[in-house]
């Protein structure tokens, strides 16, 4: 499992408003191209939004959905991008001063990427949280 964390300017409640606006993961999550559709239940467990993921012109069309959420604590998520995998991903979001410090636990549960789980994989992984984590700190910390 992958660990990654920052400290960002803002009360929970502000962070949590991003994660709960399905149409901002473009913006901020690395790999995500755009997000095709959201379900109306949205951000009800259960319910998901549908999108592209990818680098360059390698893209698939699959779906995020939520496991777990508990505003302003916590968001798990189920991150599908088959035929590659799906894995967890969960935001941990705790009061730092004035403002929040943001942990994102990452994880692959299914295929190949599950099969193969390695320390390697968690360092990239890493990597593209430290980036993920620094978008979304830039989207709560602008009022966007």
């Amino acid at each position: 499992m992958s660990t990654t964390a920052t400290y960002v300017d803002a009360s929970p409640d502000r962070v949590f408003d991003i994660l709960d606006d399905a149409t901002t993961y473009e913006f901020w999550v690395v790999g995500a191209k755009d997000i095709r559709s959201v379900d109306p239940e949205w951000p009800a467990p259960g319910s998901a939004f549908h999108h592209s993921v990818g680098v360059g012109p390698l893209t698939v069309k699959d779906s995020t959905s939520i496991v777990e959420r508990d505003r302003p604590r916590t968001l798990e998520l189920r991150a599908r991008a088959r035929p590659a995998g799906i894995a967890r991903v969960r935001f941990e979001l705790v009061p730092q001063g004035s403002g929040t410090q943001v942990t994102i636990e990452e994880a692959p549960i299914e295929g190949l990427p599950a099969l193969l789980h390695n320390p390697v994989q968690d360092y990239l992984i890493h990597q593209r949280n430290q980036e993920t984590l620094r978008r979304l700190r830039w989207l709560v910390e602008r009022g966007v």
